[in-house]
């Protein structure tokens, strides 16, 4: 490719909204162009990234014995509504009605289609295992699309679907597709952990997440860096901090905390460690007959509450909420701030982390504005707890049970695979027929990878206060040519000329600048695109028998004979 017939239209300054880097320079670079709200036009850069990513993608699923097809980005909403998803997924499905006022949805995932084709196409045991796959636009009606590609509304995504006769194959089929993505982003030259995570809307019982290590991720990834125990933050299992009980040493106290909602202030003014402090959380759930039920959950005061951990406890799975102050008031007589559970109505329920669990003369709420207790310990001052389970997010330095600390590090999710098991074949009466001729349901996993979404993680792995420096696999161009005074000296244009030839001849995914402009220009605009190897031509090296090949992520060029060029070349490549 000669960059005088291709389209290149770099910008100094990204655009205000751009908050990321992999938005900022990838508008810069002129790869997207934003045509909506998280809507965009991928330019010819971009796609060529994006093409990149897939051949990857459909190599891999290819070779672990997944066959492709193509399913409709417009979905039926009978599908939607017999699997239930049509009220469950929420406002995220754009739900758009045809000329015959008939209900149809842009497809955010495809299960149900999946599971439709399934039903009507496999018939006997002797057709399982199945995985089919596809490659396909996707729409999420996102509330606030931001951060370029990493949350957009439209985006492109692979999605693959397997079908087994039992929960053995099915998990079998699981192990494949793991080991399948760990191939995938190995080959994709991104550092990466697979973490366990939580299920969330698509449902099952066996998930991991492939998570792009980078600071900018919306994700917090807890790990062990001793072993190979990874999660994400919304699954990890927080440990107990104190073995036992801790026994009481205090007198209970009513201590004057004025001005003081928060567990912060709390202990600066009593000057205790925020540790000692115990934070409490009033949730209301709302039953199909008669009033709210009203729960109260109680945290160390330097701890955070993990949502997916409460959600998933007893009375919690049909969804809850925050308690409304009228709520409170009526059972608590005190506004939010001095909340406690000493002296509580037997209407609330408590639920006690692991950690309050164990904690002795912890300082709470009085349940009177700017007062709070001091002392107080369980079984002496208040009941002990109705529930006592993992309510919290893990923290750096949270002992490992297998041994060892965890650490946090951030992440951003690129795969996911789960195990559905019946959650879709069931409700869509997806059946085969077993060896032994009665009808079966089938078994099925689920596994994604936001094919878009690689290409702004990557950028947010691999940059610097130039631009983007892409991993060779995903790189736009391997080997950019750039030739100074290309429009004025002939020499240096044959030698360019031959160095690209050579290069093509070679495999090598190769542009040369044409465009005779300024080295400056020139190496600005390649060193914002990334492009991983970049060969300067000029008159002054030709007459001193050498080229310059620079690495991006180098900061020094080297100086290699013309004849050694490819062969030099070949081996960076190969190297990186």
């Amino acid at each position: 490719m000669h960059a005088s017939k291709y389209h290149l239209n770099t910008m100094k300054e990204a655009p205000a909204e751009a908050e990321v880097v992999s938005h900022q320079l990838m508008t810069r670079a002129g790869m997207i162009r934003k045509i909506a709200g998280g809507v965009y036009t991928y330019m010819p850069l971009g796609l060529k990234v994006l093409r990149k990513i897939e051949a990857i993608v459909r190599e891999e699923m290819n070779r672990a014995n997944a066959i492709e097809l193509l399913m409709p980005v417009v979905q039926p909403a009978e599908l939607w509504q017999e699997s239930g998803r049509w009220e469950q997924y929420g406002a995220e499905l754009l739900r758009i009605k045809d000329r015959h006022q008939r209900d149809f949805v842009l497809q955010p995932t495809s299960e149900e289609v999946i599971t439709d084709i399934a039903r009507n196409e496999i018939h006997s045991w002797r057709q399982l295992p199945l995985n089919f796959y596809h490659i396909q636009t996707k729409f999420r009606d996102e509330r606030r699309p931001r951060f370029g590609l990493m949350r957009g509304r439209e985006f492109t995504m692979k999605d693959a679907y397997s079908f087994d006769r039992d929960e053995a194959g099915a998990l079998a089929s699981y192990d494949i597709m793991y080991a399948a993505y760990q191939r995938i982003f190995t080959r994709l030259g991104l550092t990466f952990r697979a973490v366990a995570a939580d299920t969330g809307s698509i449902g099952g019982s066996r998930s991991h997440e492939f998570q792009v290590i980078a600071d900018t991720g919306e994700d917090l990834i807890v790990y062990n860096p001793d072993s190979d125990y990874a999660a994400n933050i919304e699954l990890a299992d927080a440990p107990c901090l104190l073995p036992a009980r801790e026994p009481a040493t205090e007198a209970l106290l009513k201590q004057a905390t004025p001005d003081a909602p928060k567990c912060e202030i709390v202990a600066d003014q009593l000057g205790l460690p925020l540790s000692r402090t115990v934070k409490s959380v009033v949730l209301a759930t709302d039953p199909a007959d008669g009033p709210a039920r009203l729960w109260l959950l109680l945290i160390r005061g330097d701890h955070e509450t993990n949502e997916i951990k409460v959600g998933k406890l007893p009375g919690f799975q049909d969804g809850y909420r925050l308690a409304t102050e009228t709520e409170i008031q009526a059972v608590f007589h005190c506004a939010p701030g001095y909340l406690g559970p000493v002296g509580l109505d037997a209407a609330v329920t408590v639920i006690a982390d692991r950690t309050v669990a164990h904690m002795g003369d912890f300082v709470c709420g009085a349940n009177e504005a700017g007062y709070h207790l001091t002392g107080v310990n369980w079984g002496r001052d208040l009941p002990e707890p109705a529930l006592v389970t993992d309510l919290r997010n893990v923290v750096a330095g949270d002992p490992d049970p297998q041994g060892g600390a965890l650490a946090i590090q951030r992440g951003i999710e690129v795969g996911h695979v789960f195990f559905l098991g019946d959650k879709y074949s069931k409700a869509l009466n997806a059946t085969f027929l077993a060896a032994d001729g009665k009808p079966a349901v089938l078994q099925m996993g689920c596994y994604g990878i936001g094919i878009s979404r690689i290409a702004a993680a990557a950028i947010e792995q691999n940059h610097d206060d130039r631009g983007m420096i892409w991993p060779r696999a995903l790189a736009p161009f391997e080997v950019v040519l750039c030739p100074i005074g290309i429009g004025k000296s002939e020499t240096v244009r044959n030698a360019a000329e031959s160095l690209y030839q050579d290069l093509l001849a070679q495999g090598v995914d190769v542009i040369l600048d044409d465009r005779d402009a300024r080295p400056g220009i020139m190496f600005a605009d390649w060193e914002l695109i990334g492009v991983p190897l970049r060969v300067t031509l000029g008159d002054r090296g030709l007459n001193e028998g050498v080229v310059e090949i620079q690495s991006r992520r180098e900061s020094q060029a080297n100086r290699v004979a013309p004849t050694d060029a490819v062969a030099y070349i070949l081996d960076a490549l190969a190297a990186l």
